[in-house]
């Protein structure tokens, strides 16, 4: 009973704060929590043991990614067949392994914060931005629940991540909790620190207290900037495709006719582009022939580009060895002619491969397919009258260093294609439709989005949300979309801030 008291009284600040972070992110999006998240862990950590440090930040950890991921289980327990228990389980191991992140971040903290002079207000942010970078790109990278996308709706306050990215609001954010952290942990430096000065700290809340007006001013100026670009009519259709549904072969006419129509009632609007979400084939376009055909047949009636998300085969199945399939973008011209194709490069570890798969022989991927699916090699965009745009599928769209390279010398508008019906009703579509608002912002290009059951919709170069879908409605939505033609700090010279961020956790640990 001692120990648990004990126990309750060492990590209780690191429950606490674990709860508050995941209250940032939707759909609960009391993203103004965020700013003080992060307060009962950092004054917590003052007088904790290495091991406790470390196990504070694994804690809240723990209950912060669970939090916001526990969606996962859905796809697992519906489309993988795997008991509702053991869902569960998968999604707490990897909440345990991300929280490593956090563990090694409140050790290097208490580790610092007594035996320097640096305020929290710097070293919180600096070792932050330096781990969330690292889990962004560590075993293939996730950077899912990166406190800086809670900050989605806060427009003024984050129109800078086209200079820093989104690690930059995530070290504003931590550098806001470090400030709070800073007015109770001065009191017990001048206690135990006779010679303690307050010299760094002043000097360190002069700098952070400039740094916010001229956040806040380069925001007020970025939202209200005219900037050059064309108008473009621009089709976003829902099909609301049933996941369980849409390759059974006695439903593929009905699939293909449900699109149809939706498509011929986008094209009343006479847009310059219409857009199919991810997979939205239930065919292998190009492989068979009949269905492929027919479709280049109804693209030409259309006056209008189609883009469309379809699983291509790269090598058709022999004796012995199986396809190799893509997961893929493709543009039909108004002629019908395939003017553009992209082949997904990051591929979703368990969705479309198995990692380490001679250890994990046992595990299968949930996409459906004939053969393996094989990551696309080239980075590559479409060219068009109306504008040039790359296409993102599924979750490529949270990787802001991929879809920056798509960017760095040119583009007009971004495109993301993805299917979110693996994800039900649960936070997972609202979060990942979020994320999409800080490519808007880094690149400074509109972001239009089309997913089988929604989130759909259109994004500014702003990172205003314009037009935003429910989910599970069969929807045509049809957008008058603003092309913006800048090469923002970001696009061309990508994480430098990051970058300086490691460099400076390097100094302060030497």
């Amino acid at each position: 009973m001692t120990d648990g008291r004990r126990n309750l009284r060492t990590y209780w600040p690191a429950v606490l704060s674990g709860l508050l972070l995941v209250l940032c992110f939707p759909t609960f999006s009391l993203w103004p929590l965020a700013w003080v998240a992060f307060v009962p862990l950092l004054l917590s950590l003052w007088d904790k043991r290495p091991r406790e440090a470390f196990f504070s930040g694994l804690v809240t950890g723990v209950f912060y990614f669970f939090g916001t991921l526990y969606w996962i289980y859905h796809s697992m327990n519906h489309y993988g067949s795997v008991p509702l228990v053991l869902s569960f389980a998968a999604v707490l191991l990897l909440s345990l392994y991300l929280s490593l992140y956090p563990g090694l971040f409140a050790l290097l903290f208490s580790m610092k914060i007594r035996s320097s002079r640096m305020p929290a207000l710097v070293l919180a942010p600096v070792f932050w931005v330096t781990l969330e970078f690292a889990r962004s790109y560590a075993l293939t990278g996730f950077p899912w629940s990166s406190i800086g996308y809670s900050q989605y709706p806060f427009l003024h306050g984050i129109q800078f991540a086209d200079v820093t990215g989104i690690y930059g609001v995530s070290f504003l954010v931590l550098a806001v909790n470090g400030a709070i952290a800073d007015l109770f942990i001065i009191q017990r430096r001048r206690e135990q620190m006779p010679l303690f000065s307050l010299s760094q700290t002043l000097i360190g809340y002069s700098v952070f207290f400039v740094s916010l007006v001229m956040v806040f001013s380069y925001g007020y100026w970025r939202l209200h900037q005219e900037r050059p670009g064309n108008s473009v009519k621009v089709s976003i259709v829902q099909g609301n495709i049933e996941q369980d549904k849409k390759w059974e072969p006695r439903y593929q006419d009905e699939v293909i006719a449900d699109y149809k129509e939706l498509t011929m009632k986008a094209v009343a609007s006479a847009p310059s582009l219409v857009i199919w979400p991810e997979t939205a084939l239930p065919f292998y376009f190009g492989y068979d022939t009949n269905r492929s055909a027919d479709l280049v047949e109804f693209q030409r009636r259309l006056n209008s580009y189609l883009l469309f998300g379809s699983v291509l085969v790269q090598r058709p199945p022999s004796a012995g060895r199986p396809a190799l399939l893509t997961n893929s973008a493709v543009l039909l011209d108004k002629e019908g002619n395939v003017t553009y194709s992209y082949d997904k490069i990051h591929l979703v570890p368990f969705g479309e491969y198995v990692p380490l798969r001679s250890i994990l022989f046992f595990v299968d991927r949930l996409a459906e397919g004939i053969g393996d699916y094989k990551p696309g090699e080239t980075i590559v965009k479409a060219d068009t009258s109306f504008g040039s745009f790359g296409t993102f599928i599924c979750y490529e769209i949270i990787f802001p260093g991929l879809v920056r390279k798509f960017y760095s010398r040119s583009g007009d508008f971004i495109v993301t294609i993805t299917n979110d019906a693996w994800f039900g009703r649960t936070a997972g579509p609202y979060q990942h439709f979020s994320m999409a608002v800080f490519r808007a912002i880094e690149n400074r290009k509109p972001v239009l989005r089309a997913a089988n059951t929604g989130i759909s919709g259109y994004i500014d170069s702003n990172g205003r949300i314009i037009r935003m879908t429910p989910l599970f409605e069969r929807r045509v939505e049809t957008v008058d979309v603003r092309t913006d033609p800048t090469r923002s700090f970001y696009s061309r010279y990508g994480d430098l801030f990051s970058y300086l961020c490691i460099v400076a956790s390097l100094f302060l640990l030497i």
